[in-house]
């Protein structure tokens, strides 16, 4: 991976991200996070009760019983845009799980050592129909 200073880390981060959704390695994007890492879902409400999960270990319990809960999943790479003086990263993304088409986003904010302290995930509209063939 490069620096956190290259103009190759947004891109290669968040390709490697996606990689690693795909390979579903919960383990692999983990490893990027700060210990004390804050995460905010509206899914992870819905699966461990509570939307801001504070620490890798909770994070971790998140989306392993995600993982155990969906047959598929499939991460297509649509943008990214980079704000290097806040060390925040966007990650645009269309998410196939099982057969739902959702295009979403993940706002990633870094420490200086290049550790995710912060991530935000955002879930835009459900495709259906004509829009799930596009997607």
């Amino acid at each position: 991976m490069p620096p956190l200073t290259s103009p190759d880390f947004p891109s290669a981060f968040a390709a490697q991200w996606i990689a690693n959704w795909n390979a579903r390695d919960a383990e692999a994007v983990l490893a990027h996070f700060a210990d004390d890492c804050v995460f905010e879902s509206p899914i992870a409400q819905t699966i461990t009760g509570e939307a801001k999960l504070i620490g890798k270990d909770k994070l971790r319990a998140y989306w392993q019983a995600a993982l155990a809960r969906i047959p598929s999943l499939h991460f297509t790479l649509d943008d990214v845009a980079w704000d290097a003086a806040r060390r925040t990263l966007a990650v645009m993304y269309t998410s196939r799980v099982a057969d739902r088409v959702t295009a979403c986003s993940e706002l990633m904010t870094f420490d200086e050592q290049g550790r995710q302290t912060l991530g935000r995930a955002y879930y835009g509209a459900v495709a259906t129909g004509e829009q799930r063939s596009a997607a």
